[in-house]
């Protein structure tokens, strides 16, 4: 499955997305989370629209964004830390994402904004204390990109990491969600800012796979459908200015394309 959410008539819509004459066409709108059996059968509800011609919103409407902290040894060593021994979760509020296209704001107050590619998660059943034994994939809807955006010099002041990473605007997603990938196989990550390679990583690198990490967050609080994981970023995060243009690439998913502005 292949879905998006897109700007239609004046609403946004979550779209279903098909393959129509070797191009991505939206063929139909649904409630999320929907009925995948039942939209898989159900006939056309709208004029098939060109993805390439709609205009993408975020894929994601959460009540929670959940990320991990230093989930690539690279990326802990860069920054001068150590690797954790279990999983370091930090919140993003649902009020910090943007969509495709969007503007990354670099707040006044800080000198120093960092890019921070990662494979996004959406959840797609309800889950609390999952069991040992059980199948994380069942809970797991889809994948995106993400753009962990993060005020650097304000995340090492505070200590704590809310103001660091919640300013408006500090969650670009997108640009839509797909179900095949395999994250414990490898899925390739990547960040380029104004067209050059900055972060370049892969998902068989974690130091914890994302079965441990759902595992452990499910026995903190409750996971609700729509709800987004950021699973943590590779080596190579780096400043950006106004004007750049920064692109996060997610194997399988596609391209996530922010521009910076002050």
């Amino acid at each position: 499955m292949k879905y998006c959410r897109f700007e239609y008539e004046g609403t946004p819509q979550f779209g279903w997305i098909e393959t129509v004459a070797g191009q991505d066409h939206i063929t139909r709108t649904f409630q999320f989370p929907p009925d995948v059996d039942a939209l898989k059968s159900q006939s056309k509800n709208l004029q098939s629209v060109p993805l390439r011609e709609a205009k993408l919103l975020a894929p994601v409407q959460p009540s929670k964004i959940v990320c991990i902290g230093r989930n690539y040894r690279e990326h802990a060593a860069e920054l001068g830390n150590e690797v954790p021994i279990e999983p370091l979760l930090f919140f993003k509020p649902p009020s910090a994402v943007i969509g495709p296209g969007e503007t990354i704001v670099r707040p006044k107050i800080s000198a120093r904004v960092d890019h921070e590619a990662e494979l996004g998660v959406v959840i797609g059943k309800k889950c609390r204390n999952i069991e040992p034994d059980e199948d994380v994939k069942a809970y797991i809807f889809g994948y995106t990109c993400v753009n962990d955006v993060t005020a650097r010099d304000l995340q090492k002041k505070d200590g704590q990491w809310t103001r660091g990473k919640g300013f408006d605007t500090f969650c670009p997603v997108g640009p839509v969600v797909v179900d095949t990938l395999d994250p414990w196989a490898g899925v390739a990550v990547e960040a380029r800012v104004n067209g050059v390679i900055k972060q370049k990583g892969d998902t068989k690198d974690f130091i914890f796979p994302l079965d441990v990490i759902i595992r452990y967050i499910s026995q903190v609080m409750t996971l609700l459908p729509g709800d987004l994981i950021a699973t943590g970023t590779p080596s190579g995060v780096g400043p950006l200015v106004a004007g750049d243009k920064v692109e996060v690439t997610v194997q399988g998913v596609g391209t996530l394309k922010n521009v910076v502005s002050d």
